[in-house]
């Protein structure tokens, strides 16, 4: 049965954190995995829904899924999107359909009018370099990915004077 890549439906949400978690598992992330069902649902679906879901489905199961969402580089003023994730099962590797999610992901940003994509891989990710060098995406060796979460968070929300 060919494999068929459309946006995500809430009645997915299952088929996608089991994904997520296929995901984590392959990066050696599973410590940090929080998603639930509530979470992901109010991101992609909800009132205040920001990130745009891909699916891809053999007929009976998920077998590829990709989260973007919109951001600006200000240095070359343009509108992007930020590739959360790109994940496909190891048995669909290798056989274009990692292609054809990036292409999705693709005419999804040019719909919004954005004019880039931008991803991290994990230094060790070799075959996801390689692919998306494939593509034409120039790694940008300078840039550290730093993020604020947590209780680092709150801090920077706390109403205290700081010094």
């Amino acid at each position: 049965m060919p494999i068929e890549i459309r946006k995500a439906a809430q009645s997915d949400l299952d088929g996608i954190i089991e994904l997520m978690c296929e995901f984590a598992e392959f990066e050696h992330l599973t410590d940090r995995l929080e998603v639930t069902e509530e979470r992901l649902l109010e991101a992609v679906f909800g009132k205040t829904a920001f990130v745009h879901c891909l699916v891809a489905s053999d007929g009976s199961r998920l077998v590829a899924y990709a989260l973007l969402y919109p951001i600006f580089s200000s240095f070359r003023a343009q509108k992007g999107m930020f590739v959360e994730d790109l994940f496909l099962t190891a048995e669909h590797r290798r056989g274009g359909l990692g292609e054809r999610m990036l292409r999705a992901a693709a005419q999804i940003a040019k719909k919004e009018t954005c004019e880039r994509l931008d991803l991290m891989v994990l230094d060790w990710n070799l075959p996801a370099i390689k692919f998306y060098e494939k593509h034409g995406a120039v790694r940008d060796e300078q840039e550290r990915h730093f993020k604020f979460t947590d209780a680092a968070f709150q801090h920077l929300c706390s109403e205290s004077s700081g010094s």
